[in-house]
């Protein structure tokens, strides 16, 4: 019996920033069931600037690139302001997306987004990355090994970035936008529940400047507590989840990659990771979900979520931390 093969999935990316680039680079290099056909920026008459793909068409308005016939699927990696306007405009188009991590800057953003991508019957993926990496992959497939869990911790601690808060496009907000959703997305997906209510503390709370530190805790619909840090004032990078469980204790670093298991039961265990691009996986996932019509492993509503988490948080900070319950709608 033969098979035919099938011609590759046409991509339009949105935004050439440094991430951005990351995303072309192995759109060109590393997928082989995708292609770049089109990409967006604001400098248009630069061209693509990539030097591994100088020829591929560079539009300046993004409605232009979307309606381009040769692009299937959009990839969107701009500020996150600007996410609500694109990623409406991709879903009316009826065309598959893919849009960077945190999903919008505010709750109500995120919402119309995932109001929109439920409307437009595609395949809409958000990239929350984090869930692709080695050590956290590996922490997900010994979690059983520590029962029943207790409580949970996750830190995300970064240097300072140097950049405005105009130029980053957070929407005055700072690094639990930035990097934190990382860990409001895991804490999802290691309990398998929603964040019920928050209770946090920041330096600074928006709209009066942009946290550099906040420190909180969750607890889930069932009972579950996690305790969480994140902040961008120190030399070098730590990015930690620890389990605690009837069982045992297991951690992985996604830093140092490297995950360690410390039980009674099961005895103790020590094991690297191997260090690989998550933005890759993130997009051979996304390839694969719209050529097989298959759910993508990160869905809007997964993107949204963790915003609204967020949202309650900040809404926690501006009352001096006092418990708040999370609006998921």
């Amino acid at each position: 019996m033969s098979h035919e093969r099938r011609p590759p999935l046409g991509i339009g990316l949105i935004g050439l920033g440094h991430h951005g680039s990351r995303y072309a680079k192995h759109l060109v290099q590393d997928v082989t069931d995708a292609r770049l056909v089109a990409v967006c920026r604001r400098r248009a008459e630069e061209g693509s600037g990539l030097a591994f793909a100088p020829t591929v068409p560079c539009y300046a308005d993004y409605h232009d690139m979307i309606g381009d016939p040769l692009v299937e699927a959009v990839i969107v990696v701009t500020p996150p302001a600007l996410n609500r306007d694109i990623c409406v405009a991709v879903a009316e188009a009826k065309k598959a997306l893919l849009v960077e991590k945190p999903l919008a800057t505010t709750a109500d953003e995120a919402r119309t987004i995932a109001q929109a991508a439920r409307g437009s019957g595609q395949i809409m993926m958000t990239a929350q990355t984090l869930r692709f990496d080695a050590a956290i992959q590996m922490l997900r497939q010994r979690q059983s090994q520590i029962g029943a869990l207790q409580y949970l911790s996750l830190s995300s601690r970064m240097e300072p970035h140097g950049m405005s808060e105009e130029s980053r496009g957070f929407g005055g907000r700072g690094c639990l936008l930035e990097t934190g959703i990382h860990l409001l997305d895991l804490v999802r997906l290691v309990t398998g529940d929603n964040v019920q209510t928050v209770a946090c503390e920041m330096d600074v709370v928006p709209p009066d400047g942009a946290e550099r530190r906040i420190s909180g805790r969750l607890t889930t619909a069932r009972g579950a507590v996690c305790l969480f840090d994140v902040s961008r004032v120190t030399s070098g990078r730590v990015g930690r989840i620890e389990l605690i469980g009837a069982d045992g204790q297991l951690s992985a670093d996604w830093c140092g990659q490297r995950v360690i298991q410390i039980s009674a039961r099961h005895g103790a265990g020590d094991w690297p990771t191997r260090t690989e691009p998550t933005v890759l996986s993130v997009l051979r996932a996304f390839v694969r979900s719209v050529r097989d019509g298959l759910p993508p492993p990160v869905s809007i509503e997964d993107g949204k979520r963790a915003v609204e988490i967020a949202e309650a948080c900040y809404a926690s900070a501006r009352q001096g931390g006092r418990a708040m319950r999370v609006a998921y709608r």
